[in-house]
């Protein structure tokens, strides 16, 4: 699966696998592309970032979309992780510890990702923002679209890392991502 497929999901109101994770990613992945498109129509002009400036800008922008595009597949690759945990067996004292420790793992990675990809929104936004007195103004409607996909990233983001905290029981693991949650 790639982000194309994980787009025609999320576009699908019959499916149940792919939700607000990674459309927060798709949702960067769009921004970025809104942002380099603002870019290129400010190079070659006095905007007030030089060339080379733009240019590491794009650089930046292209290996940020990469990460969002595989985030929007590492979200849903981490849903599913939950999903296949609460189907394993719990009839043994066995089987509901290994069961236990399975939905706390998956809680976990479905914390992490939702949480990188706020993180990349987070850095994003700060492309955005420099971009607000170092672009073409007539692209204004196209860098706000822009940032404001990456505001609902990081939004998106930190709601699917809440939603999947009571998964995770170690309270040291739970108090690290709420701690980073406050530095978003």
């Amino acid at each position: 699966m790639d982000y194309r497929d994980i787009i025609e999901l999320i576009l699908d109101e019959n499916d149940f696998t792919v939700g607000g994770g990674s459309s927060s990613a798709i949702a960067g992945a769009f921004g970025c592309g809104l942002m380099g498109m603002v870019i290129n129509l400010s190079k070659g002009k006095d905007y007030g970032y030089s060339d080379e400036k733009y240019d590491e800008l794009l650089k930046e922008l292209k290996e940020l979309k990469a990460k969002f595009l595989q985030g929007a597949v590492d979200d849903n690759e981490a849903y599913m992780l939950i999903v296949n945990a609460y189907k394993l067996p719990k009839s043994t004292e066995e089987e509901k510890i290994t069961r236990k420790a399975a939905i706390q793992n998956a809680g976990i990675r479905a914390a992490e990702v939702p949480m990188s990809n706020a993180t990349l929104n987070k850095k994003l936004l700060e492309i955005g923002e420099g971009l607000l007195k170092n672009s073409n103004p007539a692209c204004g409607t196209d860098l706000n679209a822009g940032m404001e996909f990456a505001k609902m990233g990081i939004k998106a983001g930190k709601e699917n890392v809440e939603v999947n905290l009571p998964l995770i029981k170690d309270e040291k693991i739970v108090g690290k991502f709420k701690k980073d949650l406050e530095n978003l």
